[in-house]
């Protein structure tokens, strides 16, 4: 905006999966004015987007909904995509699992497991085992721990919802924890 009055903003595009997972670069994508879908989930986001692509008449928003999520970070050759849901060793429909159990229900290891163990666990639609879900809440929390101290750096977000995981303005917690968590994965 050349000879505009004024500046510009730079908007950022993370989500609130893609930070309460630390899957983002610090002071990178990170590095905005802005983030106006940065306390949504992503399911939520593809929720409202399929809604607007309907009701709104935007069908290329379908499209988007429809496309595999992908930081496109490696080149996509033939045979290969890269995929964010690969690379973080959860789906976003977890994340938003986990999101809510932790910001809405306050929720630690022991709670989350046993929430989680509930709603995926044997007699469930997914029907896991067990030791599977066990094995997902302790992964959840290593990459929540480990990636905390990122928060610090969030872009300011328009907080529509009530999980984001925006420390700066809106969860107090710790920004560093021991990752080991010896105490809660006995």
């Amino acid at each position: 905006a050349r000879g505009a009055r004024g500046g510009c903003l730079v908007l950022g595009t993370a989500n609130v999966d893609e930070a309460l997972r630390g899957y983002y670069t610090k002071y990178d994508c990170s590095a905005a004015d802005l983030n106006p879908i940065g306390s949504v989930s992503k399911e939520d986001l593809k929720r409202f987007l399929s809604w607007a692509a309907g009701r709104l008449g935007y069908p290329e928003l379908a499209r988007v909904v429809a496309a595999p999520p992908t930081a496109e970070l490696e080149p996509t050759t033939e045979g290969y995509q890269q995929l964010d849901e690969v690379d973080m060793g959860m789906s976003y429909a977890e994340l938003s699992d986990y999101g809510r159990l932790r910001k809405q229900r306050r929720a630690g290891p022991l709670t989350m497991f046993r929430a989680l163990a509930a709603q995926w666990g044997p007699g469930s639609a997914r029907g896991l085992g067990l030791d599977v879900v066990a094995e997902k809440v302790k992964f959840f929390f290593r990459m929540y721990s480990t990636n905390r101290h990122k928060m610090t750096t969030l872009t300011p977000s328009y907080h529509a919802e009530d999980y984001s995981p925006d420390d700066n303005r809106h969860d107090l917690r710790p920004f560093l924890y021991n990752v080991a968590w010896q105490w809660q994965f006995r």
